[in-house]
């Protein structure tokens, strides 16, 4: 059985791992807050694939360090580059860009 992680922020061994998970037509947390130069796990716990990309759609250019993350097999996680810069990255599965559920924002500050 496959562990789902459900909230936004893991603390293992006093360090804190941001994460945003896909399930559904969903996405959780839809908006989270890092400090500059973090990174971000999207976790598929799905049963479905998802192609976690930045907004714009379909251009994906206003935050080039979520590109890394991409194309999520069910079960699978993959972190985002460095987020250094402080603005607001939104995020969508680029397979179904307008379902609102799968759309989120990372807020770096």
């Amino acid at each position: 059985m496959r562990s789902r992680v459900t909230s936004g922020v893991v603390v293992a061994c006093g360090v804190a791992f941001n994460f945003v998970a896909c399930g559904g037509n969903n996405v959780s947390p839809k908006n989270i807050i890092v400090p500059r130069g973090s990174q971000v796990t999207f976790i598929n716990n799905d049963d479905r694939t998802h192609d976690m990309e930045s907004d714009p759609h379909p251009e994906h250019t206003d935050c080039p360090a979520l590109a890394q993350v991409g194309f999520l097999n069910p079960g699978q996680r993959r972190q985002s580059g460095n987020l250094n810069i402080a603005r607001v990255c939104g995020f969508h599965d680029h397979e179904r860009a307008d379902v609102i559920g799968l759309q989120g924002s990372i807020t770096v500050q």
